[in-house]
């Protein structure tokens, strides 16, 4: 008869996510997560199915959490539109280049093994198509509402903020300074029309 877990999943997972977010899926070893987690590497492999599996399951967790953080910043009913949008793209900028550590394990994840992983590829594109949608009704709204042109395609600009944002978040990491990022920020909303 098994024994009975003594560990909440989500602290496991969560903790295990800051490994892997330090130091990616190759640099994690399993004695971190070991270390990290409380769990002997039997446990690990008995409750989670092994290191991989546990990736895909904090990856997992870090996606909803990457498509409810936009949800929420561009669903706020005390501003326009173009005013969430906005002020979104400049709290990724101040966010980045804050020198504070930033959860970028979605971004990191994509790079380092999409092409070869197609459970990360799927939680990449689940990211994109997620945050996609919610920038796409951001901007249809205000296509309703006259802050934009009626005709502008809602699809492709919602992509578009997509992959500025993710932009953001590797040059953020390489470095780049709040002004070089507000810059881009504010620049991308030029594409508005």
């Amino acid at each position: 008869m098994p024994r009975p877990r003594k560990f909440v999943e989500a602290d496991v997972i969560d903790s295990a996510g800051g490994a892997f977010a330090t130091h990616g899926y190759a640099g994690t070893t399993l004695d971190e997560l070991a270390r990290v987690t409380g769990l002997g590497k039997q446990s690990i492999y008995n409750s989670f199915g092994g290191k991989h599996e546990l990736f895909l399951r904090v990856l997992s967790s870090r996606t909803a959490e990457a498509i409810g953080a936009i949800d929420q910043a561009l669903n706020n009913p005390d501003s326009t539109p173009l005013e969430r949008i906005r002020a979104q793209m400049l709290k990724l900028a101040v966010a980045l280049s804050s020198g504070e550590p930033h959860d970028l394990l979605v971004t990191k994840a994509t790079l380092e093994l999409a092409d070869r992983d197609s459970g990360v590829a799927d939680l990449a594109m689940e990211v994109f198509k997620g945050q996609q949608k919610i920038y796409r009704q951001c901007l249809i709204d205000a296509q309703k509402s006259g802050e934009i042109d009626p005709d502008a395609d809602a699809t492709a600009l919602a992509a578009y903020f997509v992959a500025v944002s993710r932009g953001m978040e590797i040059i953020g990491k390489a470095g780049a300074s709040r002004a070089k990022l507000t810059s881009i920020a504010l620049t991308s909303l030029q594409a508005i029309p």
